[in-house]
């Protein structure tokens, strides 16, 4: 195949071009504010599950504890009830004996049911600080990713502005290209070479390989507008490069 040196020179730019959008894209994914967003991510996730399992857990709590303020409530109507028929001296002795007798039971059972209530209530104060805790490390950990969401943005638009800029001067570079060098660029950069390299010092700038003095001296007494490849990495090899 033969192609002016104007045109291999422009297919070694193409592929300059081609290795810095490759640099470029790289450079987008492995930005090192995607990893720590995705670790604060699973610490978010993680906070707003222990949440929502302490509120659940919460409203469990809150059901007992209506219960035990019924059963307290019980108590204390039954208690006020009797204590009234004893202040009212109504009754025989014997019933009134049984009254007091019942009142001093319901005052004992009163003062285990208000330990029960109590003891709930310090239940539910720890679920509700252990509930204000996480909402601050999810707000703390929102803050951080928002913060390097910005960090990111702020990075891939300039990437992406480097990006257009490359392939804008690649597409006019393209145009003045003969097709069929263009065509075999195309053809070796897809199946995983570099496309096109250099010729520097006996050595090829794709596989970076020393070419043997008997290849190399076929090469360059071949005329400029000879395309030549290496036997290697079979990328298209431009010459007279400085």
């Amino acid at each position: 195949m033969k192609a002016t040196p104007s045109d291999q020179r422009s297919i070694l730019d193409i592929q300059n071009f081609d290795f810095t959008t490759t640099s470029l894209n790289a450079k987008a994914a492995g930005l090192t504010e995607i990893p720590a967003i995705n670790t604060l991510a699973i610490k978010q996730n993680n906070a707003r599950d222990l949440r929502i399992a302490a509120e659940t857990e919460l409203n469990d709590v809150k059901r007992e504890l209506n219960r035990a303020e019924t059963d307290v409530e019980q108590v204390v109507s039954r208690i006020t009830r009797d204590e009234a028929r004893l202040n009212s001296g109504t009754g025989s002795a014997k019933d009134l004996e049984g009254l007091t007798h019942e009142v001093e039971t319901l005052n004992k059972r009163r003062a285990e049911l208000e330990e029960v209530e109590l003891d709930i209530m310090m239940r539910m104060d720890a679920i509700k600080e252990r509930i204000s805790t996480l909402e601050e490390e999810e707000s703390e950990l929102a803050a951080q990713i928002a913060d390097l969401e910005i960090k990111k943005e702020n990075a891939i638009t300039v990437i992406d502005s480097d990006l257009a800029k490359i392939a804008q001067d690649r597409s006019e570079t393209a145009k003045s290209v003969d097709t069929a060098l263009l065509e075999l660029y195309e053809k070796i950069r897809g199946g995983g070479g570099s496309g096109a390299a250099a010729l520097k010092g006996g050595q090829c700038g794709g596989c970076n390989l020393s070419i043997n003095a008997v290849e190399l001296k076929r090469m360059l007494d071949l005329s400029e507008d000879e395309v030549v490849r290496c036997e290697e990495c079979r990328c298209i090899l431009v010459r007279g490069v400085k």
